[in-house]
């Protein structure tokens, strides 16, 4: 995997994550540290809205320092961010304050995704029952 790669696939992990109720300025950079994928990235909210780009923040509130794989198990909320320090997984420099944020930027993206699949589910089941009724429909005319 390049840093490319590891760059678009986890900005669609964070995006669309709804910080609109998120009141202060948070911005975080992610130093990975990986032969391939290594480098570093954003994660910023700003008035109520969330920027993930492929740069160095200088002047940010936290740096998150990980592995690949430890990234994408926090970012699919598979392992908790505070858990990943206390295993020394992810080291964490600056405003510990503002670092144990990310946590709620990533349960908002776990709720909406629960959420979506939930109405997908619904949706799903509601277009099978219209199929069917469909189906009944059609061999009641033909009778």
């Amino acid at each position: 995997m390049t840093y490319a790669d590891l760059f678009y696939e986890i900005k669609g992990k964070f995006m669309g994550a709804d910080v609109s109720d998120i009141k202060e300025h948070l911005a975080y950079q992610f130093s990975i540290e990986d032969e391939e994928a290594g480098g570093a990235f954003y994660v910023e909210v700003k008035d109520g809205q969330l920027f993930v780009e492929p740069y160095e923040y200088y002047d940010r509130d936290a740096m998150f320092i990980c592995s690949p794989d430890t990234l994408f198990k926090i970012a699919d909320g598979k392992l908790d961010p505070v858990l990943a320090f206390t295993m020394q997984k992810l080291r964490v420099e600056g405003n510990i304050d503002k670092a144990l944020k990310l946590k709620d930027i990533i349960e908002k993206k776990q709720e909406q995704l629960k959420a979506e699949k939930k109405a997908a589910k619904a949706a799903e089941k509601a277009e099978k029952k219209a199929e069917k009724e469909q189906a009944k429909d059609k061999k009641s005319a033909k009778k």
